[in-house]
């Protein structure tokens, strides 16, 4: 029989839990992470390092490959701090859904700022928790079992809540209105996503694909801004990212890791059908 988290409400959540609290072996995540102790669940943005594609010995390639991606991922969440900026040490941030930690511990890293995740893959969050406590700041970067559109925190917790690709599990309206409802007046929300362009029709067959592999619900670019307004998060800085997302699945394409699922995003990408944006957002609250 399989696993059910508390928190898991319904058949499409019950996926995801599944995929996610199984993923206990895969390399593609494992393996990249045992290089500095930070693990990922998310892609990248920006070029990468061609002179490894030349690397004639086969085992070296593969070694400056699975290097050059770990980097990229790692390098990836600087899209939240460019967003950002600085933040006083004193403020607190929400990571929702936040896998095995990586992106919880890099902003903790950057700002100094406390850090509180969800996520309801028990085996991700004792995974994570271990990886801070190796790092020395389980103190300050803390791992609740819980779903991110009910996090249980209270109204006005957060100056900043973030989701690194993390949305294609949720319904925006309700995350969005937890998002909003945990943020203090004037906090920031910052999304990372892959997405699909409304201007080349909402059900693209790449998207399909994706959505397959990854148990996950690719919404669309007119779905998030409204959602976002709705809500009383208000866009101050929307960015496509799709040129830049797209190098990362070229270097995937080279590597023993890949899993089947690189063409998809390529042809996405290189078609325009499916988008990598960065939007970041400020809760109504009155004139900063």
């Amino acid at each position: 029989m399989a696993t059910k988290h508390p928190d898991v409400r319904n058949d499409f959540e019950q996926a995801a839990f599944q995929y996610y609290d199984n993923k206990r072996a895969d390399p593609l995540n494992l393996d990249l992470g045992h290089e500095d102790g930070f693990y990922h669940h998310h892609f990248a943005i920006t070029d990468f390092d061609r002179t490894v594609l030349a690397e004639s010995h086969p085992e070296l390639r593969e070694k400056r490959v699975r290097s050059e991606l770990h980097r990229l991922e790692t390098e990836q969440v600087t899209a939240f701090s460019t967003a950002l900026g600085e933040l006083p040490p004193a403020s607190r941030i929400l990571d929702a859904g936040s896998g095995r930690g990586g992106t919880s511990l890099l902003l903790h890293q950057r700002y100094g700022c406390e850090v509180d995740a969800v996520n309801f893959s028990t085996y991700q969050n004792a995974f994570a928790r271990e990886a801070a406590a190796s790092l020395g700041v389980a103190d300050h970067v803390r791992f609740h079992d819980t779903n991110m559109v009910s996090t249980g925190f209270a109204d006005a917790t957060f100056d900043v809540v973030v989701t690194n690709e993390t949305t294609m599990y949720v319904d925006l309206d309700e995350a969005f209105t937890e998002f909003a409802r945990v943020l203090k007046p004037l906090g920031r929300y910052v999304l990372t996503t892959w997405c699909v362009n409304d201007a080349h029709g909402t059900t693209p067959p790449e998207a399909a694909r994706i959505d397959a592999h990854y148990r996950s619900l690719t919404h669309t670019r007119d779905e998030y801004l409204t959602a976002l307004r709705d809500h009383g998060l208000y866009p101050y800085q929307v960015d496509d990212l799709t040129e830049l997302a797209t190098p990362y699945w070229e270097l995937r394409t080279h590597s023993e890791l890949a899993t089947g699922i690189e063409q998809p995003y390529l042809t996405g990408y290189r078609t325009n059908r499916i988008n990598y944006m960065r939007v970041a957002s400020r809760k109504a609250g009155g004139c900063p």
